[in-house]
């Protein structure tokens, strides 16, 4: 049996130190392949800050795991450690991504579908250099064994200078890394390990106060106006949310390709107004989705701290019928509360293949949900959301079937940076033509039913396709490319409708250059379903500029 002399084993706090020296610099390679490309970063005086940044980058880390990492598990802490730092730069250098708490967030939510569509070989070599063998190098090595009261002393002293080191060196290189940071926002999200620290403990710490709050109950005093009618007489409403659709994709929007042909037809028809100017409320689905189904408005939402229920339960306390078809990762709690059905566990073959199903499935679903919904809700009107797979990504490819593949070769891979970016856009480009698709085609059903309808359609949030090296989404709102927050957004109604409500579309159109956000939404659909209520605000309501508009 071979023995291990005191003088082979590594002392805690040295290995520490090893481990420092790695995470502060190849554990960041993202951030500092993002500060050698600035402007910035050029001559003498950027070479002096960009050794003070790793200085004090060494410092902070340092000071963090002394701190925090003990003996008895150093090992596991160190591995967990090189799991978040590879990871965080594998999507970092690949998406363009940054990590913070909305991110975090979208992580949390992913479904087992939407890891598979990031599952991909560079990823696993990302894994092997960044954890395997370095996680294998560290779990080897021997540590000598201290006595706790000096290695107490020792780590915190080493800690404490490590500590004072960093804030020393900040402050001599103060007015140069402010500047740089200042003006390049992102920096501060890329900087491992902290900002998977800072993301995880601002989302948890977040959740838990907010999942201790009491549901607030909203629109209480909420009536629908419409006069009563037999069930298949009422009026139809379907909300169509869009997902991870982009305006500058749009061919209604002015895009060269015209990749919405046939909502185009219905626009020329009359029946359909397209918004060319709609922000979104996130760059996400886990902060877009609640956000625009909340009587608060943007600003007020991310500022709460309050639990309140949401449109759909407004709309179901007015006596309405309400459902909710998901062909996506869920409703992200805005649908707990009303009858709500997944597509996941369908098995159509005409829509569903590999475990995920396209979008038309949630259509050959609608009749047989409907009809099980209260008749005595249904009398005074029905609405219904269809949340789409649309053009979640990176597998854009998978967002669309062989007949809607128009714009070819496309990217069919899950690695989009192994992509060229014509190929990324064809990809792109066909889900889009799909949703276009499955959007007339739900207007054809709702055209053929014998009451009044109506369609509205709106994206949650939009994507980045490579521009500026950024892919998909989740950017930090504050420097979020317009790319991830220009939304499209569609109203169609039907002859009855129209009518009955006492709106013409020409109206409607007139009003679709109007600077509009996801705050419209709540308000808009509160008058489009007939229910009043004092949480509506007109001001906000796309309809009621248009009332008594024949």
């Amino acid at each position: 049996m071979k023995l291990i002399s005191v003088r082979s084993a590594w002392h805690p706090t040295t290995l520490l130190a090893v481990l420092t020296l790695w995470l502060g610099t190849v554990g960041n390679f993202p951030f500092w392949m993002a500060i050698w490309t600035l402007p910035e970063t050029q001559g003498l005086r950027a070479l002096t800050t960009m050794v003070s940044l790793w200085l004090i980058l060494l410092g902070l880390v340092g000071w963090f795991l002394c701190l925090w990492v003990w003996p008895r598990w150093l090992k596991p802490a160190g591995l967990v450690m090189l799991m978040t730092v590879a990871s965080s730069s594998y999507f970092m250098l690949t998406y363009g991504v940054v990590i913070d708490p909305s991110m975090l967030a979208n992580v949390v939510q992913t479904d087992v579908r939407e890891v598979r569509d990031l599952l991909s070989w560079p990823m696993l070599a990302a894994l092997v250099l960044g954890v395997i063998l370095p996680g294998v190098w560290l779990w080897r090595q021997p540590v000598r064994a201290v006595n706790a009261k000096p290695l107490l002393v020792r780590q915190l002293g080493v800690s404490l200078l490590a500590l004072l080191v960093a804030v020393g060196l900040f402050w001599m290189s103060f007015q140069d890394i402010a500047s740089l940071t200042r003006n390049h926002k992102h920096l501060r999200y890329m900087v491992n390990p902290f900002n998977s620290v800072y993301a995880v403990t601002r989302l948890f710490v977040g959740q838990a106060t907010l999942a201790s709050q009491p549901l607030l109950a909203i629109g209480e005093d909420a009536q629908a106006m419409a006069p009563l009618a037999a069930p298949d007489k009422s009026p139809l409403i379907v909300l169509v949310l869009g997902e991870t659709a982009r305006a500058a994709n749009f061919g209604l929007g002015g895009y060269a390709r015209d990749t919405t042909p046939q909502l185009r037809q219905l626009q020329a028809q009359g029946d359909l107004a397209y918004f060319s100017d709609v922000k979104s409320c996130g760059t996400s689905t886990q902060a877009s989705v609640p956000c625009m189904f909340s009587h608060l408005g943007k600003a007020a939402y991310e500022s709460s701290n309050q639990r309140f229920e949401s449109l759909l339960d407004v709309l179901q306390r007015a006596g309405l019928a309400v459902l909710w078809l998901d062909n996506q990762s869920g409703c992200k709690g805005v649908c707990e509360r009303v009858p709500n059905v997944s597509t996941t566990a369908l098995k159509v073959p005409e829509f569903c293949k590999d475990g995920e199903c396209l979008d038309e499935v949630m259509l050959h679903e609608l009749p047989k949900q409907l009809a099980a919904l209260d008749p005595a809700r249904r009398a005074k009107g029905t609405v219904v959301v269809l949340h789409q797979m649309g053009s979640h990504g990176p597998a854009y490819y998978k967002r669309s079937p062989a007949a809607m593949k128009q714009f070819q070769p496309e990217c069919s891979s899950h690695a989009l940076q192994n992509c060229p970016s014509e190929q990324i856009a064809n990809a792109y480009d066909n889900s889009i033509l799909y949703t276009d698709h499955f959007i007339a085609q739900t207007v054809n059903w709702l055209q053929v039913q014998s009451r009044p309808t109506a369609l509205m359609y709106l994206s949650d949030h939009g994507e980045s396709l490579g521009e500026k090296g950024l892919y998909l989404h989740g950017m930090p709102y504050s420097i979020a490319p317009k790319e991830q927050i220009h939304v499209p957004m569609v109203v169609w109604l039907s002859k009855p409708m129209q009518r009955q409500r006492g709106w013409t579309m020409a109206c409607l159109q007139g009003q679709s250059a109007k600077a509009l956000t996801h705050d419209n939404l709540f308000h808009s659909m509160l008058g489009l379903s007939q229910v009043k209520t004092g949480l509506a605000k007109p001001d906000l309501d796309l309809f009621a500029a248009c009332s008594g508009s024949r």
